[in-house]
């Protein structure tokens, strides 16, 4: 008997030896498989007004992959029709609804610079800004009672500075209105986040620090809610810097605004 596990050994070997012609066996048979569901979709694109309302039907029925794929085996096989540009704006869509932001947004990019003067790039520029949005808390913020305020602004301020651009760039758009109400949300929620790091350099003595990141909540974000906040914040950094001037200034502008906030 041979204790040095050489059968083992000798079996690994075997199956060593075999392994790559299962692999490449594998990767054939999922070639094929792609290859068969290409041709599929591709049939089915050749009547383009029949594929566009086959696509349109499977994403009003919330079937986002099955008219993503269509969408796109159209794009593909047919880059110059009239119907591309279209085409373009669904699949941003379709990408934002089925919960690829960075698809969508990939995608919005990429029609607003091909087709700078189009008459519809106030719509790619919203659904840009809706898969940048956080929206609401949560879920798990809501159930957990996390303070959003404390949370880096991530994807918030891309959102704010594309809405910001629609709402100037197309005051008559028909998304404009809602782009508005969503900057203000935002707003709130930038300024919120730059007050909360303004009192965590604060605690720290970093006063000067504090002192850039309260200005900045004042500047790029007038009137949010917690303007009267950044007042008191720049106030107090001026305080223990010996401002003394620029505290008072500062505790004016608050009591000139904000009466009811001034202690």
């Amino acid at each position: 008997m041979n204790i040095t596990g050489q059968p083992p050994i000798k079996s690994l070997t075997i199956l060593c030896r075999w392994r790559p012609h299962v692999l490449l066996l594998v990767a054939v048979l999922s070639l094929f498989s792609a290859c068969a569901g290409d041709e599929e979709t591709y049939s089915e694109v050749q009547n383009l007004s029949e594929a566009y309302a086959k696509a349109r039907d499977s994403i009003a029925r919330g079937n986002y992959r099955r008219g993503i794929q269509i969408f796109e085996a159209m794009q593909a096989r047919y880059p110059f029709s009239d119907l591309s540009r279209q085409v373009q704006l669904e699949l941003i869509y379709a990408y934002y609804k089925s919960g690829e932001p960075e698809r969508a947004i990939d995608a919005a990019d990429t029609f607003i610079r091909e087709n700078p003067i189009n008459e519809r790039v106030d719509y790619a520029l919203y659904i840009k800004a809706l898969a940048y949005f956080e929206g609401d808390p949560g879920f798990l913020e809501r159930w957990f009672r996390r303070d959003m305020t404390k949370r880096p602004p991530e994807g918030v301020d891309q959102s704010y500075a594309t809405l910001r651009r629609l709402v100037e760039r197309y005051p008559a758009s028909p998304y404009a209105e809602d782009a508005a109400q969503r900057m203000v949300f935002l707003k709130n929620r930038l300024a919120d986040y730059e007050n909360h790091v303004a009192e965590y350099y604060m605690r720290r003595g970093a006063y000067v620090a504090a002192v850039k990141r309260a200005t900045n909540a004042l500047e790029e974000f007038n009137g949010a809610d917690s303007n009267a906040e950044s007042l008191q914040i720049l106030a107090s950094a001026y305080d223990k810097l010996g401002l003394t001037e620029l505290a008072e200034d500062a505790r004016r502008v608050l009591a000139t605004n904000f009466p009811d906030k001034t202690s």
